[in-house]
């Protein structure tokens, strides 16, 4: 049985951490998820990432990591929402990163995992909730919202701030162009995701999380047989 520990670990552990240098309004970038493993006796073996259907990526590709396999879930925007003239009734809501034996993120280590997605909606911040999974069954449950004008919680979800477009404008709209194919996110009022949809989704990201750890030690028996 796993252990989520989602309100347990102590203030100076360290974040999941998420940046992009080109994740702007309307174009496609790559983003940077740093994982740091906060465990001195287990590997962490799992990675499920969650982007909200308010911010929605209809594109996105994950960069390969050698003894990883990553895996992407598509869902239904019920209703489709419109961004920089295309409409999106379909995106990417989930990217789980697992780990093969032997490939995990040991103790006193950190790894990075990449994604490229796009367009990126008219937002100043995306929030991504986050699992990590542990081979001994527990969790640290990246999930709290960071609530303007509030201390940072012990757990914050990893919040992306987009970069200004406004020196990029041409290459934003090529970038808006290139997903014709449907591809296209939620146009927001700038303020990132409501509390209340951050929950909603948080709800759904645990929900599986159970799941996916049984899989993992089913795996791991397998293997040692």
């Amino acid at each position: 049985m796993s252990t989520v520990l989602g309100l347990g670990v102590t203030a100076a552990s360290a974040h999941v951490g998420i940046s992009s240098a080109d994740a702007a309004p309307g174009s496609f970038g790559e983003v940077t998820l740093r994982v740091p493993n906060e465990s001195q006796t287990a590997s962490t073996v799992l990675l499920r990432v969650q982007i909200p259907t308010e911010t929605p990526l209809a594109s996105v590709r994950t960069k390969p990591i050698p003894g990883w396999t990553a895996t992407l879930t598509r869902s239904p925007i019920d209703p489709p929402v419109d961004v920089h003239g295309t409409e999106v009734g379909e995106a990417v809501t989930e990217i789980v990163w697992t780990a093969e034996p032997g490939a995990g993120i040991g103790p006193d280590q950190y790894q990075t995992f990449a994604i490229n997605g796009g367009p990126f909606p008219d937002v100043d911040t995306i929030t991504f909730p986050t699992l990590q999974t542990y081979d001994d069954g527990e969790e640290s449950a990246w999930i709290e919202p960071t609530l303007d004008g509030q201390p940072e919680p012990e757990n914050p979800a990893p919040v992306l701030t987009l970069v200004d477009s406004a020196a990029d404008g041409d290459e934003a709209d090529g970038a808006a162009t290139e997903a014709a194919g449907g591809d296209s996110a939620d146009e927001s009022d700038g303020s990132g995701l409501t509390v209340t949809a951050l929950v909603v989704g948080i709800a759904g990201l645990l929900a599986g999380s159970a799941a996916l750890v049984m899989a993992l030690s089913a795996r791991r028996r397998h293997t040692m047989t």
